[in-house]
């Protein structure tokens, strides 16, 4: 008899709808509006990243040349700007990261209104707001550094850490707060915790390609990494080919071991989203890096950090208290 079947009936149930693969919800459920904000700041999180491409790849970093205010006189963009366009779209993205803070600090209140016997859940969304000031003072540097790609990179590093904190709140809003019980053998986790760390990898060498390639913010002055675009384009193909490799092997293996629990289901989540994140990458290689191409690699970046973080998360179970 698996680890899983030994738990307490409310914790086992599964939801066996094909790409089902969040536990299911616990017997004393939080209020679902608050569900819905657990959601919704996943949701503005992976679409401030969608909107930062977007900035980046119209060559509209520099559309407002000046930080925090638009211009040296003025928060918002004016008229007689020389930026053109490029202000709105730059404008338009620091205006969601006042979104995504007013979408945290609600979900804060509500965690501690709604549900006040959560309070593991306190400090994560407590870290996430701070998260989010800390990528507008990055945000800041950014602009203020002439879109070094460096800081660039980071930028983006730090919002694919804010979508997984975001992630794992969706999850463990679901989830009880006992203390957790892994449903796989002790190397088995260490390879989905090895897969995780990986995936900081690959996303890093994704952000020296982009930071190699044409796409650097702005239109009339790039400033480029000293990298040669193909080779690192192709250190970081080799990257993920391993870490395809990493993800079968742990299909593999919890199919052997945990096929009752939703980590089969998660798993294959990865890998598939995983494949489809390849193929776009060759696609935006070979058709010379067209801009939506591109963004939709950049959201499918996203994805898939929150489809590792949901999988590694599969890998163990926590009951009520």
């Amino acid at each position: 008899m698996s680890n899983v079947s030994m738990a307490d009936p409310a914790t086992v149930t599964q939801d066996n709808r094909p790409g089902r693969f969040l536990p299911t919800l616990t017997s004393r459920p939080i209020p679902r509006w608050l569900t819905t904000l657990f959601w919704l700041n996943l949701a503005c999180q992976v679409g401030i990243v969608v909107t930062g491409g977007l900035v980046r790849l119209t060559g509209s970093g520099l559309g407002c040349p000046e930080w925090p205010r638009c211009t040296a006189d003025s928060i918002a963009p004016t008229r007689h700007q020389e930026e053109s366009w490029h202000k709105y779209v730059e404008f338009g993205n620091r205006t969601l990261t006042g979104v995504l803070s007013i979408v945290a600090l609600a979900l804060l209140v509500g965690i501690v209104k709604g549900a006040p016997t959560r309070k593991g859940l306190r400090l994560p969304t407590a870290l996430v707001l701070g998260g989010i000031a800390l990528q507008a003072i990055v945000g800041g540097i950014t602009v203020l550094t002439g879109l070094n790609p460096a800081i660039v990179a980071a930028h983006f590093m730090i919002s694919m850490l804010l979508v997984a904190a975001s992630a794992w709140l969706v999850w463990r809003g679901r989830e009880g707060d006992a203390p957790a019980r892994t449903v796989v053998r002790p190397g088995i986790l260490r390879l989905g915790q090895g897969i995780a760390a990986f995936t900081g990898v690959v996303l890093v060498l994704g952000t020296l390609v982009t930071g190699s390639g044409p796409h650097s913010g702005d239109a009339d002055e790039p400033a480029r990494l000293g990298l040669d675009p193909r080779t690192i384009s192709w250190i970081h193909a080799d990257a993920v080919m391993l870490y395809i490799g990493l993800i079968v092997a742990m299909i593999v293996a919890v199919r052997l071991t945990a096929k009752e629990s939703n980590a089969p289901r998660a798993w294959g989540a990865v890998l598939v989203i995983t494949l489809l994140q390849g193929a776009i990458g060759y696609v935006q290689y070979f058709t010379g890096l067209p801009w939506l191409v591109v963004l939709l690699h950049m959201l499918g970046a996203s994805v898939l950090v929150v489809a590792v973080t949901w999988a590694v998360l599969s890998l163990r179970v926590r009951e009520d208290v």
